[in-house]
């Protein structure tokens, strides 16, 4: 009979459905229990966050097929070892967002009528009723940054509490925001001008971290209450802590930080602070949720369903995948490039053709490889080959995928349209020589072939005498060096495209400063510019 190892106590419930359907040991309630020596034993493995599966571990179990970790993140376990090994590793992605969603509330709450500050001011036998006297939510405009299922779900509630919600996310489309009856802001500083309370739900990134700034904050109402549930790096929080002491904020509820665990913050004790330690996914209910969610996946990985938790790419005919393998990082770059040189304010539709031999084979894995281009690094939950089609759905994005047989010019060409706001953004690629390198064909309807790198600027300017030369003196005298460079075309049969406007691209092999290419689009004749890292 399959074997499977529940390594770490989850709820009742979730063992129960393993033994419904295998022999289910457990390994948190045996004294001693020795994990690398007996896990050849087991199909599959259940963990939590202490079990670590190491390229070793994973290599030992060598009757294992599935891995499953109750909770959202997979960083106790080496996926691309698994993965190698043919073994599903799938996860419970959705078992905290009503229960993040729930303590935002509550933090909402609790900074908008000075709760804990009240229950510890009587409890130590003062009766401040009059210095906690707090404000209402009622008519309040909440601002959301971040609208990805938890933001999604504080809108539903705080609309029964009678506020305003207007958020920002340019990855959901106008339509869901709709269907929420939630207004849409063309940018953060839009929230900022608006909030009265400002909640943050945004990945962690790069472009993310110290988000919430002095220069975010200078722009907020004065008065405003900032509740963070999502990542302590969102906020600097010397910045937050000046505002609060100006008066520009008038209080702030934080669950995380940016070094955990921590007894020592700045902003600890502070009479205008609610602090919590990380209790956002913290409930019974979704630690027994967590371990249902995931032995439904493991269920269905060792029973031949459908796992659609997997955060390691489903498997692809061997075939097909010889032959769609170099396609899939071009179309994930085309797709980043798409949405970087898009102008609309949020992201409605996602079109990707298949031209040439290519179109004969399983051209999903493009459509797949599209969406993390659009969706990688923005949106809370980490976008992998299995759940993107999810995160696309359930913030309104459609994805369009079709087939040709017959591609123009060239042997094969992937074609993205990302629509933005009701206005279409097309870039091509291919792959050229035995290599499969990448090449851009087309961008903002004129045509290149041009190999793509990870670090690539595009300009558009009026078509005179000077102008490529300007791009390359001002990236000279930054000490950015230029690899290589194409100017486009068009030709009698393209559609799109300006008269009297040229489109340069350029790359380098060091990420292009925002300030470099803003100071460029600044000069006379230069239109427009974007920067773009194509990872």
């Amino acid at each position: 009979m399959t074997k499977v190892l529940v390594a770490e106590k989850i709820g009742q419930s979730g063992i129960d459905l393993l033994r419904e359907h295998f022999d289910v040991d457990t390994a948190f309630d045996t004294e001693g229990f020795d994990l690398p020596a007996r896990i050849a034993e087991y199909d599959g493995i259940l963990i939590r966050s202490a079990t670590k599966m190491t390229a070793d571990l994973i290599e030992a179990g060598t009757n294992l097929r599935v891995i499953g970790r109750a909770g959202v993140g997979v960083d106790n376990v080496d996926v691309p070892a698994a993965t190698k090994r043919g073994i599903v590793v799938a996860n419970a992605p959705q078992s905290n967002v009503v229960t993040a969603a729930e303590h935002t509330m509550a933090m909402l709450l609790a900074v908008a009528r000075n709760i804990p500050q009240a229950h510890k001011s009587l409890v130590e036998g003062r009766w401040d009723r009059s210095k906690y006297s707090g404000v209402e939510l009622m008519d309040k405009t909440l601002g959301i940054l971040g609208f990805g299922r938890i933001g999604q779900l504080v809108a539903e509630r705080a609309k029964g509490f009678g506020m305003r919600v207007l958020a920002y996310d340019p990855y959901v489309s106008a339509e869901r925001y709709r269907e929420l009856g939630v207004e849409k802001a063309e940018d953060s500083d839009a929230v900022y001008a608006a909030a009265d309370f400002l909640t943050l739900h945004l990945p962690k990134t790069p472009e993310t971290e110290g988000w919430l700034d002095a220069e975010a904050l200078a722009k907020c109402k004065d008065g405003v209450r900032v509740i963070n549930v999502a990542r302590g790096p969102l906020i600097v929080d010397e910045d937050l802590q000046a505002a609060i002491e100006s008066g520009k904020v008038g209080g702030a509820a934080l669950d995380v930080f940016r070094s955990e665990p921590i007894t020592e913050h700045p902003l600890f004790g502070h009479p205008k602070v609610v602090v919590t330690p990380h209790l956002g996914a913290s409930t019974a209910e979704a630690n027994d949720r967590a371990g249902f969610q995931v032995a439904e996946q493991m269920v269905a990985a060792l029973n031949g369903g459908s796992v659609t938790t997997a955060v390691n790419a489903p498997a692809v005919k061997a075939e097909d995948l010889e032959v769609l393998g170099p396609f899939v990082p071009l179309t994930q770059g085309l797709g980043r490039l798409a949405t970087a040189l898009a102008e609309g304010s949020s992201v409605e539709r996602i079109e990707v053709e298949s031209l040439g031999r290519i179109a004969e084979r399983d051209t999903r894995p493009l459509g797949i490889a599209a969406l993390l281009g659009v969706l990688a690094g923005r949106t809370e939950e980490e976008a992998n080959a299995v759940n993107a089609p999810f995160l696309a759905e359930e913030r309104g994005i459609q994805l369009v995928e079709t087939k040709n047989a017959h591609a123009r010019d060239f042997t094969d060409l992937v074609r993205i349209t990302v629509r933005t706001g009701g206005k279409d953004t097309r870039v091509v690629g291919t792959t050229l020589g035995n290599r499969d390198r990448p090449h851009l064909l087309e961008a903002w309807g004129q045509r290149f072939n041009l190999q793509l790198t990870e670090h690539m600027a595009l300009f558009r300017y009026n078509d005179v005498p000077g102008q490529i030369g300007c791009v390359g003196t001002v990236f000279g005298e930054a000490g950015v060096n230029i690899n290589s460079a194409a100017v486009g075309y068009r030709t009698d049969e393209d559609e799109g495209g300006e008269d009297g406007v040229a489109v340069m691209v350029v790359t380098t092999s060091d990420p292009i400063p925002a300030e470099l290419v803003e100071s460029i689009v600044g000069r006379e004749g230069f239109l427009d510019g974007r920067a773009v890292t194509l990872v």
